[in-house]
């Protein structure tokens, strides 16, 4: 097995934490360790508790080590939308060549230049993302590596976040002794891989349901055009059956998962099952159609605030129609109800790989794809193993490795993973 294309991705959610073991083989993603616990300590995707968050961080860890029996040093990262900002940046720079031929060189510096502007301090760049090349005054260009001009140009957009959000996410991978090999926004990572080249282009909402909050991401032009955050998720449909029900918490989460129902229409009413009730050695009985009536109303209730959200967010039509992944879409229900209010198509994604293929595992294994996508396309690679003998390397900055003659030059993410180190000295 070739440890150079060893990924672990780090899904830090509200409900619970997410750790992939996976090697990439001629672009085929084989996951080979995984580890899924509880979350402690985080609150609608903002850290809460540090401690509690470092120990389930630890433990979801620990699961995928023994799958594999490999000792995990380094992580793909993946954050949350909360407060993330998108803004449209532009980076010009003369080609160095003597042969006017663009280089990896000439592409490190016109992703540079692109940052050479004003970010509040309280902000942070997660990512910047290439909408196009422009070489001299040819457009729509991928990658202009190779090509002959004089000026090479490239317009994208830059992902910030709030710096408190991202030094304690990453105080707490810190403390967990991970380092971080990279870092993604996670609807990016897991959107640009579960939907398909047509619902990229004509625009489509893709949104992620998880415990504590859902993330509502646009994709339209092959680009990512928006995102935002809705402090309503799939624990509140356990709180809401916790209540009504008289159960505790934890029996409402195994009765949700086990009979839970999302449209009424299509539930059992004929088989009942029983429930605890808090203070009392009896038991209540219940049909799936009873629960699904409390299920269908909170979901309900999402999808029009999805809806609200759009048109907020400029949204009138969606051609591609709406993608939906997350925990919560693995209900029975979920697809009729969502196409019932939000009157479009809709579908649902759940990942095609052996030990993964529940929705709740979309982001985890985007954030393996995506940086393995960018690796190809940086030509960037590692020659040390993963395991205990990269220990003495992980915590060196990331770079970006040129096929040419030039020296190693420091991604974005390296010099933002360096300037992360001396805040925690």
């Amino acid at each position: 097995m070739s440890q150079s294309n060893m990924y672990v991705s780090l899904d830090i959610g509200s409900s619970t934490i997410k750790v992939l073991i996976g090697e990439v083989d001629g672009g085929s993603l084989h996951v080979i360790g995984v580890g899924n616990v509880q979350s402690a300590g985080i609150r609608k995707g903002s850290i809460v508790d540090i401690d509690a968050t470092v120990q389930s961080i630890r433990k979801a860890v620990e699961q995928a080590e023994r799958m594999t029996g490999l000792q995990v040093t380094e992580v793909v990262l993946g954050i949350p939308s909360n407060g993330v900002t998108l803004q449209d940046v532009k980076g010009v720079v003369a080609v160095n060549s003597v042969n006017r031929e663009i280089t990896d060189d000439d592409l490190d510096r016109v992703m540079e230049s692109a940052q050479v502007m004003s970010v509040a301090p309280e902000r942070e760049i997660v990512n910047i993302i290439p909408k196009q090349f422009i070489v001299d005054d040819y457009d729509e260009i991928k990658d202009p590596r190779g090509m002959i001009g004089v000026r090479l140009e490239m317009d994208g957009t830059m992902i910030t976040t709030s710096k408190t959000l991202v030094h304690n996410i990453l105080r707490c991978v810190e403390r967990a002794g991970l380092s971080i090999r990279e870092i993604y926004l996670q609807p990016l990572a897991s959107g640009t891989f579960a939907l398909t080249e047509d619902e990229m282009n004509h625009g489509t909402a893709f949104i992620d349901i998880g415990g504590g909050s859902t993330t509502v991401s646009v994709f339209w032009d092959n680009r990512f055009a928006a995102t935002t955050v809705l402090p309503v998720g799939g624990d509140h449909i356990t709180k809401d059956l916790s209540i009504i029900l008289k159960t505790p918490t934890e029996q409402a989460r195994k009765i949700k998962h086990q009979y839970g129902h999302a449209f009424y229409d299509d539930a059992s009413d004929d088989e009942l099952f029983e429930v605890p009730v808090i203070g009392a050695e009896t038991k209540d009985q219940y049909s799936q159609k009873y629960i699904s009536e409390i299920i269908g109303v909170r979901l309900e209730e999402l999808f029009e605030l999805v809806l609200e959200e759009l048109y907020r967010l400029g949204i009138r039509d969606l051609p591609g129609g709406v993608v939906l992944t997350g925990g919560t879409t693995k209900m029975d229900g979920v697809l009729q109800l969502a196409r019932h209010v939000l009157n479009t198509r809709v579908r649902i994604h759940t990942p095609e790989y052996i030990g993964v293929r529940e929705p709740m595992y979309s982001t985890a294994v985007g954030l393996i794809r995506y940086a393995s996508m960018e690796d190809v396309f940086f030509g960037e690679g590692h020659s040390e193993p993963m395991g205990q003998a990269y220990e003495e390397t992980a915590a060196a900055p990331a770079t970006r490795k040129s096929n040419g003659p030039k020296q190693e030059k420091d991604s974005l993410i390296g010099k933002t993973k360096r300037f992360f180190d001396s805040f925690f000295e």
